[in-house]
């Protein structure tokens, strides 16, 4: 990995720390963005993107949030009904996108701190009083820390005719195994500011063939999220509205130093990063007496975020505000979390160098 670039103390669960070389990029002129350069660095860029995906398919360019092309999953596919599995704050908003887009939908919730399991999906699709024809489900739950079993997911949907998966891949992408054509997934998206280590401000998103032929059946698919569009505009290298270009410059950088790590020792990176902070929560926990534990049971663990449970006499905002007096910027627990955990983002370019000093700090905190 090119370390050529600076570093902080910056290890929240997203948005995450930003190589400084990625702001240089960004300092390129703009202009125009139907221009030939523009098409040019959209075309240079899709080999690197869809091999982070792990497909054969085009990678979506959007200028929004990752939010918005979990909107476009809800409304480009779901003709019928969707199951929303849900684990934690994130997940739970696929359901509040589909409310609020008028689509029938249900939440199969699994315990916060815990996956959604292949047979309680299987259960929830075979009992189902109206069918469903599309289930979606966040890979990394970043309000837990916990990493959901897509692959034995995909195939119990697989087992049903007619119905698709949507997943989201926001803290996960770039930081650990998201296998999209091997998995079978019909729609893959995450965003910019986490794993993959950019501003915030651009979102990505794979369509199968099963998902665009869907989609071409849903009369009303909104007009900004129209994967139909975006799989039209890609065949120019073009995107369906004016894109952020100074951030496609900054991708197009990101990718290249993606792709120079490789993807295999990426994934080792965070997985190496997540197994020491396990580690150093067992230690706290033996060396002070007190309840520390990580969130996620082992086996379902994010290797790019770690949601930790404190003692009764600890609060994650006091934790968090005590570590930023030192230079560190950690999270507090999130939602009906926030109070009792806080979360470390161990993801996007860090080391683990980086991350003993900042659990070397903590270890004067806790």
């Amino acid at each position: 990995m090119n370390k050529d670039i600076s570093f902080g103390q910056f290890f929240l669960p997203g948005p995450t720390e930003v190589p400084l070389d990625l702001f240089d990029a960004m300092r390129r002129p703009v202009v125009g963005h139907r221009s030939a350069e523009v098409s040019g660095v959209i075309a240079g860029l899709q080999g690197y993107a869809s091999h982070l995906f792990q497909t054969s398919r085009p990678v979506y360019l959007s200028t929004s949030s990752a939010t918005g092309m979990m909107e476009a999953a809800i409304t480009n596919l779901t003709r019928k009904r969707v199951l929303c599995l849900s684990c934690g704050s994130f997940s739970h908003r696929f359901y509040d996108i589909a409310q609020a887009t008028g689509r029938p939908a249900d939440v199969l919730e699994a315990e916060w701190g815990t996956p959604n399991l292949p047979d309680q999906l299987r259960d929830a699709l075979s009992n189902a009083e109206t069918p469903y024809d599309l289930v979606t489900v966040v890979h990394s739950e970043s309000s837990t820390g916990v990493l959901n079993p897509i692959r034995d997911l995909a195939a119990v949907v697989h087992e049903f005719d007619d119905v698709l998966i949507a997943v989201d891949t926001v803290s996960s992408l770039a930081g650990a195994p998201v296998l999209t054509d091997e998995w079978k997934l019909d729609f893959v998206l995450t965003g910019s500011q986490k794993a993959m280590a950019l501003p915030p401000g651009l979102a990505f998103a794979v369509a199968s063939q099963r998902a665009l032929d869907r989609a071409a059946e849903v009369e009303h698919r909104g007009f900004y999220f129209d994967i139909l569009k975006f799989e039209k505009n890609l065949e120019k290298s073009q995107t369906p509205n004016t894109p952020a270009v100074s951030l496609i410059y900054a991708l197009e950088r990101q990718l290249q130093r993606i792709n120079d790590e490789g993807l295999d020792a990426r994934w080792a990176r965070h997985q190496a990063m997540a197994d020491r902070t396990y580690a150093w929560v067992d230690e706290t926990a033996a060396r002070t007496g007190a309840p520390y534990r990580v969130l996620a049971p082992d086996g379902y663990r994010s290797p790019c975020v770690t949601v930790i449970m404190l003692p009764e006499d600890r609060t994650g905002p006091e934790l968090t505000a005590q570590a930023k007096e030192r230079g560190f910027t950690i999270a507090a627990g999130y939602g009906r979390l926030k109070e009792g955990s806080f979360r470390i983002g161990h993801m996007g370019e860090h080391t683990l160098d980086e991350l003993e000093a900042l659990l070397t700090t903590l270890d004067d905190l806790v």
